[in-house]
C-alpha cells in the first residue's frame, strides 16, 4: 500500500460541542493528540494518504469529512447515531463515576470503574471500526480515539455538558 495513510489533521464541529467540562475538555484534546500521533485510517474509494479529517454530528448522523492535505473532500462517510448512544450514554456515565470517584473513593473502586469505563470503550470502537468497515480501514488504536470524540460530541449534543 502506497503513501500515507493516516489522519493528520481531524477538527470537530466546536458549535456541537460547546463548552465542556474541564474532564470531557481534557479527553478530546488527549484522544486528539494521541490520534494524530499514531493512527491507521484508509477509507474506501480514496486516493491514499495522509488525510484531514472534520468530525461533526448532523441531526441523527455522524459525519466524517475525509480531505486531502489541500483540504479537497475527497469522501463524506455518514454513520448513524442509534447504534452508538447505549454505549456513549453508559461510557460518559462511568467517566462521570470515575473522575468523581478519584477524589474521594478507596483505590480499589477506582481501579474497578477504570476498568468497567475502558472495557466498555473498548466495545464502543469495536462496533465504530465495524461500522466503518465498508467505508475505512481503521486499526483498534484509531478507533479508541474516534470513539472518545464521538463521545464527547454526543455528550454536548445531550446537553449534559
Amino acid at each position: 500500500m502506497s503513501g500515507d495513510n493516516r489522519i493528520i489533521h481531524l477538527s470537530l464541529d466546536e458549535a456541537a460541542l460547546g463548552a465542556l467540562d474541564d474532564n470531557l475538555d481534557y479527553e478530546r484534546r488527549i484522544a486528539i493528540a494521541d490520534l494524530i500521533a499514531d493512527n491507521r485510517f484508509v477509507p474506501a474509494d480514496c486516493p491514499a494518504g495522509p488525510y484531514r479529517v472534520a468530525l461533526t454530528r448532523i441531526g441523527d448522523r455522524l459525519i466524517f469529512d475525509v480531505c486531502d492535505e489541500a483540504d479537497t473532500l475527497l469522501r463524506r462517510i455518514e454513520l448513524p447515531v442509534i447504534p452508538f448512544r447505549r454505549y456513549v450514554r453508559d461510557y460518559l456515565m462511568l467517566c462521570e463515576s470515575y473522575y468523581d470517584a478519584i477524589r474521594t473513593a478507596a483505590p480499589e473502586r477506582v481501579e474497578a470503574m477504570d476498568e468497567a469505563r475502558r472495557a466498555l470503550h473498548l466495545e464502543g470502537a469495536e462496533l465504530l471500526r465495524a461500522r466503518l468497515e465498508n467505508a475505512a480501514d481503521i486499526d483498534i488504536h484509531t478507533a479508541r480515539r474516534l470513539f472518545t470524540l464521538i463521545s464527547v460530541l454526543r455528550m454536548r449534543r445531550e446537553g449534559r455538558a
